[in-house]
C-alpha cells in the first residue's frame, strides 16, 4: 500500500505563506514516490465582525517575525490600511474546495493565487468577490465556481476536512504527516531545508 503525505494548511495562514517555497521543494522532490492530500485546516470561522485592533497588531508582528526567520519571505503591509480584516478564512479555504471541485491541480493553484493576492497585492481573500476574481485569474469556470463557493455541500466538504485534520491530532497550520501501514507520523516542520523533512519522510516510510 502507498504511503500518504498529508498537508494540512490554510490559504490565509501567513505561515503557510512564509512555507510556501520550502514546501514546493519538498514536494518536487517526493514526486511519485507518495501520494500526497492536500487539506484545508480551517483556522478561523465565518465572520462579518470587523477584526479588533490587538489582533491587527498582533498578526502585522507576526508578518514582521516571518519576514525575519525565513528569509525571502515578504509581505505587503498596505493591506492593513487598504483593507477592512476580518478575523474568517473559511471563505478562502471553501474556495479551495470549490476549485478542486474543477480539477485536483486547481488547488494548489488557487492556493497560491489567494497567498499572493493577500500577502502582496493588499486584497481581502475573506470577501467572496475577492474569491471569484482569482477564480477568474486561473481559469476556472468562473459561473460554477461562484455557484460552488456558496454550496451548502462546499461546506460541508470543509467541515469534514476539519474533522479529519483535528482526529489525525493536526490544529495548527502548516502541518505535514505521513500515514504508512496504517501508523501516522506527524513531521516537525523545517522553513527553510526542504531535505530536512525529506529525511523524516524517507525514515517513515522504511
Amino acid at each position: 500500500m502507498q504511503s500518504t503525505l498529508y498537508y494540512v494548511h490554510d490559504p490565509m495562514c501567513s505561515w503557510c505563506w512564509g512555507f510556501e517555497p520550502t514546501r514546493a521543494q519538498l514536494f518536487a522532490a517526493l514526486a511519485g514516490r507518495i501520494r500526497i492530500r492536500r487539506m484545508v485546516g480551517g483556522l478561523a470561522p465565518d465572520s462579518d465582525a470587523p477584526m479588533v485592533e490587538g489582533m491587527r497588531l498582533g498578526l502585522q508582528q507576526t508578518w514582521r517575525r516571518i519576514e525575519q526567520v525565513i528569509p525571502g519571505t515578504r509581505f505587503n503591509f498596505d493591506f492593513w490600511e487598504k483593507c477592512a480584516p476580518r478575523r474568517s478564512t473559511y471563505p478562502a479555504n471553501r474556495a479551495v474546495i470549490a476549485a478542486r471541485g474543477q480539477g485536483e491541480e486547481y488547488d494548489p493553484l488557487l492556493t497560491a493565487r489567494i497567498q499572493r493576492a493577500y500577502y502582496l497585492e493588499a486584497r481581502n481573500p475573506s470577501d467572496n468577490e475577492t474569491l471569484v476574481a482569482l477564480a477568474a485569474d486561473i481559469g476556472l469556470d468562473v459561473e460554477r465556481f461562484s455557484a460552488d463557493l456558496l454550496a451548502e455541500a462546499t461546506q460541508r466538504s470543509l467541515l469534514a476536512e476539519i474533522q479529519s485534520s483535528r482526529a489525525m491530532g493536526i490544529d495548527s497550520f502548516p502541518s505535514l504527516a505521513v500515514e504508512n501501514a496504517g501508523r501516522l507520523t506527524h513531521l516537525g516542520l523545517n522553513y527553510t531545508d526542504a531535505d530536512a523533512m525529506l529525511r523524516q519522510i524517507e525514515a517513515s516510510m522504511e
